[in-house]
């Protein structure tokens, strides 16, 4: 599946929330928690401890994996069993925004299929939540910036 969503903010400030994985629970509703597991920069390669909540109280477990990053333009997550899934956001400038193009696949397993039968719309509706959670997130920091730009 594929959506695009407009954002109101440049790519130089959408990519790095979707590059960062610790950040999502600022900005999409069904992220619990990550946590980075090791040291170090995050590269290629590197782990997040990951937790959804799915379905009000139930939780899924699994690790959210980086495979790919161009800086300000393209990441590739790939998220473990029971997702099994795969996650590309391209960032392309539009107007004076970026384009998201976000790209969804994977083969959900165990308990976790319940979900995987919503239909393509539900799955829409999620997701753009996500986004309008992002344009949320960066417009209050342009706002807890400003006062302080004033002083």
């Amino acid at each position: 599946m594929t959506l695009s969503a407009w954002i109101g903010h440049p790519p130089a400030r959408v990519f790095p929330p979707l590059a960062d994985p610790a950040r999502w629970p600022a900005f999409a509703p069904a992220v619990e928690a990550r946590s980075r597991v090791g040291d170090g920069p995050p590269t290629v390669g590197s782990r997040w401890a990951a937790t959804d909540r799915i379905l009000g109280p139930f939780r899924a477990h699994f690790e959210d994996v980086l495979e790919e990053v161009e800086p300000d333009r393209r990441v590739v997550w790939h998220s473990t069993a029971p997702w099994n899934s795969r996650v590309e956001y391209v960032c392309t400038p539009e107007r004076s925004g970026t384009r998201v193009d976000a790209s969804y696949a994977g083969d959900i397993s165990g308990w976790l299929r319940v979900v995987g039968v919503l239909p393509r719309f539900a799955w829409v509706l999620i997701l753009r939540r996500d986004f309008r959670g992002l344009e949320r997130m960066l417009d209050a920091e342009d706002r807890a910036r400003v006062p302080a730009a004033a002083e």
